[in-house]
């Protein structure tokens, strides 16, 4: 791959910041940089994000092809569903039968050797050991994760070891986080990030996953292959004459034929970069993650939201909650791991639409959050690459020979027979992350957020707006934005969560049974979306939400470049659902 030249980044962390700046200056690329912020982030927010696991990312490569990478990992082959089923009609929300084969490692890996530069990973793991040798700084949301989940910290050997005190005390803001054991695996994988599979690493990983209670074994470990596929991608066009007028008016034309998914051929359409411009003044392709990521769902939402562009506030917050809600109940219903079964992909591109009924509830409020990586340089280079554990802590459980926290991803199968997210040996279960890419004529993309089951509602209201390449991204992420949910966003009925401004205060509700609850202020719930964009022009610029306390780094070619943060004036992110 070659050099970067210009590059911008957003992440949700200054430690992550200063990792992507020194890739940079190395003279990374987009991926390496990526790549350094993502591998910081695992050693500062155990809570959202660790080795222990799940990666997805969408890359645009600088010939214009795009891919989806999916290093989801699997449940245990020797998963008893019965025993399982016989304790609860549900999924256990966390616990080591929660903890899926961790894929974050194989896809840092994949990634890397597929698009940076030969050995910027190791010098990346290298740097994160140090950082966790050292003893990054306790963050303020991490302090408040620790408080908020002080009994489960406690009730794990390996969590209390990595988060209290000698004297039992949690840890607090400013106070340091050696990990030395954690140190010890990242100076490894630095050597050989596979040996996390099929090596050293594995071997101590399956031994305290054995220990922990988990039916995850050694075979487990070395089966996970990360998978390149084709992402889906949707075309949505309108009549206008002029790039600025991507995803407006309701002239805009979604045809079948321009949503595909799975196993096609990448389209070559002219790549956006410093000198290369696109012929189709008026369109714009937008790629999502496939099965069984929830991404599947998002290009019937964008092509809401680019059809009612032309209509009142009132009706294009009626139309795209509407086909939210449609949306978020054919996920439900439809998404599981395509591998092994046929899914019902018409379902999920084109949700039926409900009628007045209201989508099935989650079983429990996810409490937990995820970590989006956006970066794109001067060649056309661009990756969203989303990482998280799941809920708070994952599984609750802290490897306490490796440091590794586990997630808690299998808690999302299902166990009613016949439903496509079914547990089963060797499944990966439904998945929320949601990156992606947008390109039109005028401006390449990437983006990716925080919010759980609502990723794709908050992606529909943002990416209209951040496909303009005259719109500031940063007003762009600061518009108020609205939220549909239950259990996962605090009500125990489907409700609207409204920030102030984001619905017209003249819509009581904007659908039957749908009632509207404003929020005090911007807030969490609806989303961190951090965001990249290179213009035809070789313009860079990038935006970080300002509900969270990311920033973002814009490096000229040969000039370091110190990361510009943007912080929220309110509380720091917890509590958002992956």
């Amino acid at each position: 791959m070659t050099p970067a030249g210009a590059l911008a980044l957003a992440a949700p962390h200054p430690a992550a910041l200063t990792a992507a700046r020194r890739a940079a200056a190395r003279g990374g690329n987009a991926m390496d940089a990526a790549l350094a912020a993502a591998a910081a982030l695992t050693v500062v927010y155990p809570h959202q994000c660790s080795l222990g696991g799940d990666l997805i990312a969408l890359v645009h490569a600088p010939d214009g092809t795009v891919r989806a990478l999916l290093s989801v990992g699997a449940a245990a082959a020797g998963t008893d569903v019965e025993a399982l089923r016989a304790a609860d009609s549900r999924m256990p929300a966390q616990g080591p039968q929660t903890v899926t084969v961790p894929g974050v490692v194989a896809g840092w890996a994949a990634l890397a050797e597929t698009y940076g530069t030969p050995g910027a990973l190791g010098t990346a793991l290298r740097d994160a050991a140090a950082l966790a040798r050292e003893g990054a700084t306790v963050s303020a949301g991490l302090a408040r994760a620790v408080r908020d989940n002080e009994a489960r910290v406690k009730a794990d050997p390996g969590l209390s070891t990595l988060l209290t005190g000698p004297d039992g005390r949690p840890v607090t803001e400013g106070d340091p986080l050696p990990q030395p054991r954690l140190a010890t695996v990242l100076d490894e994988l630095a050597a050989d990030p596979w040996s996390f599979y099929g090596g050293a690493v594995a071997e101590r990983l399956a031994t305290g996953l054995h220990d922990l209670g988990s039916p995850l074994t050694a075979a487990d470990l070395e089966a996970h292959r990360p998978e390149f596929t084709e992402p889906v991608e949707v075309e949505l066009v309108t009549d206008g004459p002029t790039s600025t007028d991507v995803a407006g008016a309701e002239a805009v034309r979604t045809e079948p034929a321009n949503v595909k998914t799975g196993n096609t051929e990448a389209v070559g359409a002219e790549p956006v970069g410093a000198d290369a411009v696109g012929t189709d003044p008026v369109s714009v392709r937008w790629w999502a993650a496939p099965a069984p990521s929830q991404g599947a769902v998002l290009p019937a939402l964008l092509a809401a939201a680019a059809g009612a562009t032309g209509r009142s506030a009132v009706e294009r917050t009626r139309v795209l909650a509407a086909r939210c809600q449609d949306a978020a109940a054919a996920r439900d219903r439809l998404l599981g791991d395509p591998r092994g079964q046929r899914l019902d992909l018409d379902g999920l591109l084109d949700p039926a639409p409900l009628a007045g009924a209201l989508p099935p509830r989650p079983p429990f409020r996810p409490s937990g959050d995820t970590v989006a990586v956006t970066a794109v340089d001067s060649s056309g280079l661009a990756v969203s690459l989303i990482q998280s554990v799941y809920q708070t802590f994952g599984s609750g459980l802290c490897d306490p020979g490796t440091g590794i926290v586990l997630h808690n991803r299998g808690s999302a199968f299902s166990l009613l027979p016949g439903h496509p997210g079914l547990l089963r040996p060797g499944a990966r279960p439904p998945h929320t992350l949601c990156p992606v890419i947008g390109r039109s004529p005028a401006l390449l993309l990437a983006a990716g957020c925080q919010g759980g089951r609502a990723q794709p509602q908050i992606l529909a209201q943002t990416l209209p707006g951040l496909a303009d390449p005259d719109a500031d991204p940063d007003a762009v992420l600061a518009d108020p934005r609205w939220v549909i949910g239950a259990r996962d966003i605090g009500f125990e009925e489907q409700s609207l969560l409204a920030e102030p401004g984001s619905v017209p205060e003249s819509t009581p509700a904007v659908s039957p049974g749908l009632p509207v609850v404003t929020a005090p202020g911007p807030s969490d719930l609806a989303g961190h979306v951090q965001v990249v964009r290179l213009t035809h022009d070789g313009r860079l610029d990038a935006a970080s939400d300002p509900r969270a306390d990311g920033g973002t780094v814009h490096l000229a070619a040969g000039t370091p470049a110190a990361p510009r943060t943007t912080r929220t004036t309110g509380n720091t992110p917890e509590g958002t659902p992956v």
